[in-house]
């Protein structure tokens, strides 16, 4: 029988994943690092990050915290707490590390792990991003990948809405908001 590892394994913080960095390229490995909420996880985030774990030999990605969601976000979201999130990330099988910041934006985090590659999905420009400019500065590529259409926590929470309202107007409820 073979040892599962726990997902909590891979979360790491700051400095435990430039400790597992630096052993990662001593070797030569290639580092891929993407960051965001991954607030309901679907098969788009799965497809995404399956992707960018294809383009090097590490995958890190960076979660917001929830207070970093509500500054981006606003007050109602996250729905699924960071630590939660964070796990359920780490558990799939492509991802290498999962960190979590507490900022608008992974730029400090990025300028720190200094990743070869940083991804973000179809939806971002190169050029709008922030962290580009601390990738470019140390000489990493920056990568924007394919979006899977129609896959995005909003369209599940919007789907969600939805369909409890209907179910409250068939069953005759009104809705008390």
């Amino acid at each position: 029988m073979s040892h599962c590892r726990s997902p909590l394994d891979k979360v790491k913080d700051i400095e435990e994943l430039k400790d597992e960095i630096a052993i990662l390229r001593e070797d030569g490995n290639i580092i891929v690092f993407t960051n965001g909420v991954f607030d309901i996880l679907h098969s788009g985030h799965v497809r995404y990050l399956a992707e960018a774990r294809a383009l090097g030999d590490a995958l890190v990605v960076a979660i917001n915290t929830d207070s970093s969601v509500k500054a981006n976000k606003g007050d109602l979201r996250p729905i699924v707490p960071e630590d939660e999130r964070a796990e359920l990330v780490a558990a799939l099988e492509c991802v290498d590390f999962v960190v979590k910041f507490d900022t608008k934006t992974p730029v400090s985090l990025v300028g720190a792990v200094q990743p070869d590659i940083y991804v973000k999905g179809g939806d971002y420009r190169a050029e709008d991003l922030p962290e580009a400019v601390v990738v470019g500065a140390y000489g990493g590529q920056v990568r924007i990948l394919s979006l899977v259409a129609g896959r995005s926590t909003t369209n599940i929470v919007q789907k969600i809405i939805r369909n409890h309202a209907a179910s409250h107007e068939r069953a005759g409820v009104e809705d008390t908001k």
